[in-house]
């Protein structure tokens, strides 16, 4: 098959520790340099923390894999760095349509209102994705030592710290390291030398996945077939992607034969099928899948955490893998900056499991419900969807039951203990535990967006509109508040009294179109807290320097047990070779 896109070969270098003596030890290790790895390396590199990176391989995926990138990922890839090659390269869009039989029976747009830097969702295909990543790294390798061709093949796991073997062309070698992090697939090697699980479903299915290079009068939209006249009793997938290619997904049946399938021969039937007989396209790539939904029940084990597809996996509906797994890093990343530079306790870092196991369990759910409903394995649940599409084509209410792939959105951590206080009054959307909204504003005189001046550090988001007299009180208490706290920045919205301009790490904004008073619920004096993941973890009316002081205290795990009683499993140390 013809291919629009080459893969680098990445270079292999010997490794230093092949010419010295003893262990070396690092602050961190990260095993797998796909997606979730690498943007672990960058996150931790932004916030101060050294990292090796260890891949296997000396290039990018093979294939487009996972194409769909959500608003929220592109906002934290557009912290990472690399966000913007993203969307100047990807295909944006919003809106999808859903077809039954021969028929449309609706559209839906997923962002419906404006000012917001990010699109809904870009298509890109996965190679891209990490070939940007890998340039990232590369401008950060004072920060990140990232090894092509570097295998791990024994993990010595105890509670204090990590040794791994790395084997090269060149020989072996061993790293010791205070933390592990894992994430090196769906089948990850990792885990199963630790002996530890992923348990879940194994959805009794086929799909074939077809990247179709052609010129198409299709608009860049999401559409979504159920028993479509040339693909019959079955459901079809199609989105655009760069380069005129366009993924195809075709349900099979758990009857197919995975190797006919693949055969291009048989590859080609489907397609001509569904575009018509004069149709013209080349085949990039295929694949033939069974999915599952499963994860891990502790993504910690001693000081090993587990990331991304080798922690959680669940099917392609929605969009919810690389989504899921970039929320993941950048819940941990944040924590473990804070635990390495001794800012905050150990048991800070259990919280990544707390908050991310309800985020692979939102996903799971989601998508399991999804394969449900397009693949239904019964009469009365056939009936049921039908009825259902039937219905969404006349109906709104009934286009609520229709579930071509809840597509991701972000998770709400509203149980985290890391929350504060959450006063009444404001809007329930950027309750505490809630990603932060963007919205234009103007910054020394020319157009910015908010999240931009949020992340890395905590951020008091205060609104500044106050009169004299209360503006020299903020910034009395504020000034001793930020002298304590290096990890703290101010970004206040104005137009605001000078002397609030005066206190260290502030930014200046101005609400160019009212948006983050609309969206944030904000009055003269009111304020949020921003975790450096960009979450909301406390807000108030009226800010004070003791409540800002205090949130940021439980955010940080103050709250949470004693460092000596943090240990995340009793399963005891465990030494592994592959």
């Amino acid at each position: 098959m013809p291919s629009t896109y080459n893969n680098p070969v990445y270079p292999y270098h010997r490794p230093p520790e092949l010419d010295r003596d003893g262990v070396r030890h690092c602050p961190v290790v990260i095993v797998g340099a796909g997606p979730t790895g690498l943007a672990m390396a960058i996150d931790l590199a932004r916030q101060g923390i050294d990292s090796v990176a260890l891949d296997d391989n000396n290039t990018v995926s093979v294939g487009s894999r996972a194409i769909c990138f959500a608003k929220r990922t592109l906002e934290i890839l557009d912290r990472l760095g690399c966000g913007q090659p993203m969307v100047d390269k990807g295909v944006t869009w919003r809106h999808g349509r859903v077809f039954f039989q021969e028929r449309e029976v609706y559209d839906f747009d997923l962002l419906p209102e404006e000012g917001h830097r990010m699109p809904a969702f870009i298509n890109l295909q996965q190679y891209y994705f990490e070939e940007y990543l890998v340039d990232r790294a590369n401008e950060l390798a004072d920060r990140i030592d990232l090894r092509w061709k570097h295998k791990v093949t024994e993990v010595e796991s105890l509670a204090e710290r990590t040794r791994v073997t790395v084997s090269t062309d060149d020989g072996d070698y061993r790293l010791a390291c205070d933390y592990l992090l894992v994430a090196d697939g769906a089948n990850s090697r990792i885990r199963d030398m630790l002996g530890l699980e992923s348990k879940g479903q194994v959805f009794q299915d086929r799909f074939l996945i077809a990247d179709v290079v052609m010129k198409a009068e299709f608009p860049t939209e999401r559409w979504f077939w159920f028993d479509p006249p040339f693909h019959p009793d079955q459901s079809v997938l199609l989105h655009r992607q760069p380069d005129n290619v366009w993924r195809i997904d075709f349900q099979l049946g758990w009857d197919a034969d995975p190797e006919e399938e693949k055969k291009e021969e048989n590859i080609r039937s489907r397609v001509q099928a569904m575009l018509g007989e004069g149709a013209e396209f080349d085949l990039e790539w295929a694949s033939v899948y069974t999915f599952r939904c499963r994860k891990m029940d502790d993504y910690i084990h001693n000081r090993v955490f587990f990331m991304g597809d080798a922690a959680h996996q669940v099917s392609p509906f929605g969009a919810r893998g690389a989504n899921g797994a970039l929320q993941s890093t950048e819940n941990l990343a944040w924590k473990l900056a804070r635990v390495v530079k001794g800012q905050a306790p150990e048991a800070l870092l259990a919280t990544y499991n707390d908050e991310r196991q309800q985020g692979a369990a939102e996903n799971i759910l989601n998508s399991t419900r999804a394969t449900d409903f397009i693949t239904p394995k019964s009469r009365i649940s056939r009936v049921f969807r039908d009825t259902a599409l039937g219905l969404a084509e006349h109906y709104p209410f009934a286009r609520s039951l229709v579930n071509s792939g809840r597509l991701s959105v972000p998770c709400r951590y509203d149980d985290s203990p890391l929350n504060g206080e959450g006063s009444e009054g404001f809007p329930l959307e950027l309750r505490p535990g809630s990603p932060a909204k963007d919205a234009p504003v103007r910054l020394d005189g020319k157009d910015a967006w908010l999240l931009n001046q949020l992340g890395d550090r905590f951020v008091l988001l205060l609104d500044g509109r106050v009169d004299t007299a209360r503006a020299e009180a903020l910034r009395s208490e504020l000034q001793a508040l930020l002298d304590e706290r290096d990890d703290l920045g101010l970004v206040v919205v104005g137009p605001a009294p000078h002397v609030l301009s005066e206190l260290p790490r502030s930014t200046m904004v101005e609400d160019a179109e009212n948006l983050i008073g609309e969206r944030y619920g904000l009055s003269a004096g009111a304020g949020y807290l921003l975790r450096p993941d960009q979450y909301v973890t406390a807000r108030w009316p009226d800010v004070s320097a003791m409540a800002v002081g205090a949130a940021m205290d439980r955010a940080l795990g103050a709250n949470l047990a004693a460092v000596s009683e943090y240990r995340p499993d009793n399963q005891g140390d465990r030494h592994a070779t592959a």
